[in-house]
């Protein structure tokens, strides 16, 4: 054997692996377009998409503000004393309530530093 045959024979499997990896894609290729084809076939038999009219909107009043509230927690009372035990329509729905004292706690100057900040603070 010559060297031009055994280079014919070498290069033969190659054209094999590139067929073969050709016709996989065409596979590929086509699975995807047949999927895209679906998908648009199960978007068509949707409902329609809602008209701007047909869009929610604000109330008369205007936009629902939200309320701001100090909250302490709703304890257990000592049921001990008594004898009897707390029925479950007793408890409170939350285990918060609104607090007694609504006024906001204010920085003090001098009293602390950054939150998170390690340093000395207000001195």
């Amino acid at each position: 054997m010559n060297t031009a045959t055994n280079v014919v024979l070498a290069a033969d499997p190659q054209k094999w692996a590139v067929f073969l990896a050709f016709i996989g894609g065409m596979i590929v290729a086509g699975a995807l377009v047949w999927a895209v084809r679906i998908g648009m076939r199960y978007m068509d038999q949707e409902e329609p998409r809602p008209k701007a009219e047909e869009q929610p909107h604000l109330p008369a009043g205007g936009a629902v503000r939200e309320m701001r509230e100090i909250r302490e927690p709703d304890e257990m009372p000592d049921m001990s004393k008594s004898g009897s035990r707390m029925m479950p329509y007793e408890l409170h729905h939350a285990a918060t309530r609104t607090g007694k004292d609504q006024s906001r706690r204010r920085w003090l100057p001098g009293s602390s530093g950054a939150f998170g900040s390690g340093g000395p603070g207000h001195v």
